[in-house]
């Protein structure tokens, strides 16, 4: 299992024990090399602070922006408040998945500790599927960024981004990863200033244009994202393996809250002062070239991140670190191929999110329903039916909506329209989504146990589908207890050398 944390963890730093190991677990599973955790003797700090830039990219140029062209002031301050305010509840999911799976360092090792390992490959799925999208996000904004500030065709754009990323993230590992968020984080503050500077002495506001702009007046749609963004954000945060992998790396629950919320403070300012850029060809030709350096440098940032982190998910969850890194990394770059196609052809780097959450809102509220006690009784059978039921469910909705045209309910599964539609489709679908995946998910509940009761009875074995189960993935059993002391900081922190000793032997949960 490598050598002892208890050794190599510095003496004067006992309460960063956990800590340490949750880092080693992080390293493990980016870098692969075993020098590399020999030579790291001291706790990584500072993680926390990563989570600021780690949701930041050139995407955020388009899709906010274009949202308030639609729906003018109100979507702006809507999008910028659901963009910020979902990392809050973020914090307090993560410290709760952060106790029940200390270990770990994404959500499916809890997921497969909690709901067992089908249920984990089915949110692997999703997952990897999640990033595919943000990566076609990311080389559509970054492609259609150069090409107004530039000129430049897209697709050569686009392929020094895949090569480059691609040689740095593959010789330097996941490390390489957090080198570049500080980077990113530098750019974003940068761009802040120049975008306010430039916004304050350049653009000329003619008053007399604002009320026939009606950009003040609230709309349908405004009203709806209130609704819609809040659910899309929250949920998606939770596919994103880039965002878990800094809520484990925390040192303890406090750091990860305070890091949440300097991540809230900071994207707050930088969505709002995106959604008001000007057009590029009012700007000075200096300004022009220093945003396109910063952009660029933030789009490189985001998607090595992405990388890793589709790295990290298919060798843990599909390969269970088995298979060769370098064969997983030639897989990521085969996959990326047909996210290149896919971007030049994209419409819509909105829409590409916008599919993204759609799933992610079938998925994650039977996924949220294990993380409380209580619901000890819910499995990875519910969750897998939960989830495909709410896809389902949002179809079935398109196709009573549209009076049975089954084309346009497949079109509204891939948001085609976007957010242009003046109607209730999109809004439907959204509600449809969360609400169908939990009816699905109760009455899977019920088939389960009348099945379970059934054959209990056939057997003439105890019925014991309701007992309360302990162990990886509910937190503790009372046994294990001991093993868990307070941090100077009030947070429960599990032995280290015991947690790591069976890392690799905890049992998958209960599917059924």
């Amino acid at each position: 299992m490598g050598p002892s944390l208890e050794r190599d963890a510095p003496p004067e730093a006992e309460e960063d024990a956990a800590h340490y190991g949750r880092r080693l677990e992080v390293q493990r599973a980016f870098n692969f090399s075993p020098s590399v955790l020999k030579e790291e003797k001291c706790p990584v700090r500072g993680k926390e602070a990563e989570i600021v830039p780690a949701g930041l990219g050139s995407s955020v140029l388009f899709a906010y922006p274009e949202l308030a062209t639609i729906t003018g002031v109100q979507g702006v301050i809507v999008y910028a408040l659901s963009s910020s305010l979902p990392l809050l509840i973020f914090a307090a999911l993560g410290s709760i998945i952060r106790r029940k799976t200390p270990e770990g360092f994404v959500l499916t090792e809890w997921t497969r500790q909690r709901y067992g390992t089908a249920a984990m490959l089915y949110l692997s799925a999703a997952t990897l599927f999640t990033l595919f999208l943000y990566l076609t996000a990311e080389l559509s904004a970054i492609g259609q960024v150069v090409t107004t500030l530039t000129g430049v065709n897209q697709l050569p754009v686009m392929l020094v981004q895949v090569a480059v990323t691609t040689i740095y993230t593959s010789l330097g590992g996941f490390k390489i990863s957090f080198v570049t968020d500080n980077i990113q984080g530098g750019m974003v503050i940068c761009l802040i200033v120049i975008a306010a500077a430039t916004i304050g002495a350049l653009t000329d506001i003619d008053t007399s244009l604002i009320r026939e702009s009606e950009f003040l007046k609230p709309t349908l749609l405004g009203w709806q994202l209130l609704y819609i963004l809040p659910v899309c954000i929250l949920t998606n945060n939770f596919f994103l393996s880039n965002y878990w992998l800094r809520a484990f790396a925390s040192k303890t629950d406090k750091d990860l809250w305070i890091g949440v919320s300097l991540a809230t403070t900071v994207i707050l300012g930088y969505f709002r002062l995106g959604c008001l850029l000007h057009s590029p060809g009012s700007s000075p030709s200096w300004v022009i070239g220093v945003v396109l350096v910063m952009v660029v440098t933030m789009s490189c940032s985001a998607f090595d991140t992405l990388q890793s982190a589709m790295v990290s998910s298919a060798s843990n969850d599909l390969f269970r670190n088995r298979l060769n890194i370098w064969w997983i990394r030639a897989g990521i770059l085969l996959i990326i191929i047909p996210a290149i196609v896919i971007a030049l052809e994209a419409p819509s780097v909105l829409q590409i999110y916008l599919i993204s959450d759609l799933v992610s809102a079938c998925i994650v509220p039977v996924l949220c329903i294990g993380l409380s006690n209580k619901c000890y009784w819910w499995r990875g059978f519910e969750v897998i039916v939960g989830g495909l039921g709410g896809i389902l469910t949002s179809f079935l909705f398109g196709v009573i909506y549209y009076d049975g045209d089954v084309h346009r309910a497949g079109n509204l599964l891939l948001i085609s329209e976007g957010l242009y539609a003046d109607d209730w489709s999109v809004f439907g679908v959204f509600v449809a989504a969360p609400v169908g995946s939990i009816v699905w998910g109760f009455a899977a509940l019920a088939c389960r146990l009348s099945f379970q009761y059934i054959q209990a009875k056939r057997s003439g074995c105890r019925f014991d589908a309701l007992d309360r189960p302990y162990g990886p993935g509910f937190g503790p059993s009372p046994e294990e207890q001991a093993h868990y002391r307070q941090s100077g900081s009030g947070d429960d922190v599990a032995d280290v050398s015991s947690e790591h000793e069976q890392a690799g032997s905890k049992p998958a949960g209960k599917f059924f």
